[in-house]
């Protein structure tokens, strides 16, 4: 739910945070503001729900028309992002459970909204664990603090990240989870050579974001990404795909580990 850090296109554009959703990561970014969240996409329907999808997606590489939102309200995004219903498709358990994150680990929610993701990840990599909680919009990232104070989840670290850069530690974690966020960053081939700077040899990207096609929540169709696309992309920046539970009823699951080419 986590949400996204966006490139320099979409810092022109406005601000916006990652969500998507995983985030945030993102739930409904396309639903309150036109929809990571996450960042994630949008808990209402679309408007477009009922009309094929498109055969072609963005340009490679490039942000999703129309994918930058403010997110400097944080109560209208809690409203989205946080709203109990999302748990059903969502399945925050079972998700974190299938990456099968180790105690310990340090883990990032790229993305993080308003922290929707941020009790299960710190319940998995446990009290020697670390979580950054990622996002580019300065109120999101203060209310992450306030929200993990309140939850006493002491494994997260809030982290105010650049549009361009996600601003964490080199070769420092174990795996970055992005929950509706890949299809809102922006020169992502650049982009994932500094979250891949950020990684261990071992460690991998979990890209959670919207299927194609008709669907009863998620953003508009100009704004998804073919799996396909976002497996191509990662391979050119040499990420490649070693898992792809099929687990929720909206969103594909990717991970990727390094080696694509």
């Amino acid at each position: 739910m986590s949400r996204p850090p966006h490139g320099p296109r979409a810092a022109r554009a406005g601000r916006g945070a990652f969500a998507a959703w995983l985030a945030c990561a993102c739930l409904a970014r396309h639903a309150a503001a036109e929809p990571l969240a996450p960042p994630i996409g949008a808990l209402a329907p679309s408007p477009a729900a009922s009309a094929p999808a498109p055969a072609a997606t963005a340009a490679p590489f490039a942000a999703t028309p129309g994918s930058a939102h403010d997110f400097a309200d944080v109560a209208q995004w809690r409203r989205v992002f946080d709203d109990p219903a999302r748990d059903g498709w969502q399945k925050p358990r079972e998700l974190v459970a299938a990456l099968r994150i180790r105690p310990g680990a340090w883990v990032a929610d790229l993305g993080a909204g308003t922290g929707y993701f941020s009790r299960f990840l710190d319940a998995a990599v446990g009290p020697r664990g670390v979580v950054f909680a990622v996002d580019t919009e300065p109120n999101l990232v203060a209310h992450l603090r306030a929200r993990a104070e309140e939850e006493r989840t002491r494994t997260i670290v809030p982290v105010l990240a650049s549009f361009d850069d996600p601003r964490l530690p080199p070769n420092a974690l174990d795996l970055v989870l992005l929950v509706d966020t890949y299809h809102h960053l922006d020169d992502r081939r650049a982009y994932l050579a500094r979250l891949g700077a950020a990684l261990k040899p071992a460690g991998r990207i979990a890209i959670v974001d919207w299927k194609q096609g008709a669907l009863p929540i998620g953003p508009p169709p100009a704004h998804k990404l073919a799996r396909t696309q976002v497996i191509d992309e990662m391979r050119i920046a040499d990420w490649r795909l070693v898992e792809e539970p099929a687990l929720l009823p909206h969103q594909y699951v990717l991970v990727f580990v390094r080696g694509g080419r």
